[in-house]
């Protein structure tokens, strides 16, 4: 295959980036993109120039690094589908290709394809989590849990935390991904008695880092590499509202 690229290059947070155009030939239709990628940044280290800096990490869809908008599209034209696991094969030969970071205001551009996405750090920190005495392990049967919860929760833990959600929202919301880890927990016994301190802490946070609000134009369900479905947000404001209004059980 023979293509043509038109990727962001920028040297640093405080400098002005562009679209730059790099042919690339004889990509293989069986290539991920990012091999596509590798092979381009093997001709410029060959050529003397500066490679593209993109993050990658696992390349099998799971750990999320792969934060590329293709052609307008966060993770590219394939649904439910991450950067690192589309294949050139859904491209035609020939075909123009641009290739961008995530936009988003909480989402600062390091270098060239690679933004600081700590802001998904700091909201995980801030409640993300489930706090257990340590110790012995308790035995798997002795805190049962209905399937419909644990089917549920196992759907929303699928979320990778890529951000595409975001780069997808045209508020630059991260609803989608605050719903899933809120519905996550939430859900399971282990995760009740913090769940209303929860949900205030880490949609406060949101808030702080420069996220957007969320309209429910649906766009981060689409986007999204795992298929994490938008009534997360229905949970996730359920939960907020009755967290504030007094109604919860503390």
């Amino acid at each position: 295959m023979k293509l043509t690229l038109r990727i962001w290059r920028q040297k640093g947070p405080g400098d002005k980036g562009a679209m730059v155009e790099y042919p690339v030939d004889g990509i293989s239709a069986d290539a991920s993109f990012l091999e596509m990628l590798d092979v381009l940044n093997e001709e410029l280290i060959a050529k003397g120039e500066e490679p593209v800096a993109f993050d990658h990490d696992c390349r099998e869809g799971i750990c999320g690094m792969c934060s590329l908008v293709i052609n307008g599209t966060p993770h590219g034209p394939e649904r439910n589908t991450t950067t690192c696991q589309l294949h050139m094969r859904k491209f035609k030969d020939g075909e123009v290709i641009d290739v961008e970071p995530w936009r988003a205001k909480a989402f600062p551009v390091i270098k060239d394809l690679v933004v600081d996405r700590g802001a998904f750090d700091r909201i995980i920190k801030s409640g993300g989590f489930i706090s257990a005495p340590t110790g012995t392990a308790p035995e798997a049967h002795s805190t049962p849990v209905p399937k419909p919860d644990a089917d549920r929760a196992f759907e929303a833990a699928e979320c990778i935390g890529c951000g595409a959600c975001v780069a997808a929202c045209p508020n630059g919301s991260a609803s989608l991904f605050l719903g899933a880890k809120v519905t996550h927990l939430g859900l399971m016994p282990q995760g009740q008695p913090e769940r209303w301190d929860r949900v205030v802490s880490m949609l406060e946070t949101h808030d702080a880092e420069g996220f957007g609000g969320c309209t429910n134009t649906g766009e981060c369900t689409v986007a999204c590499p795992k298929g994490i479905p938008l009534d997360v947000i229905g949970r996730l404001n359920h939960d907020y509202i009755k967290a504030t209004a007094g109604g919860a059980k503390k």
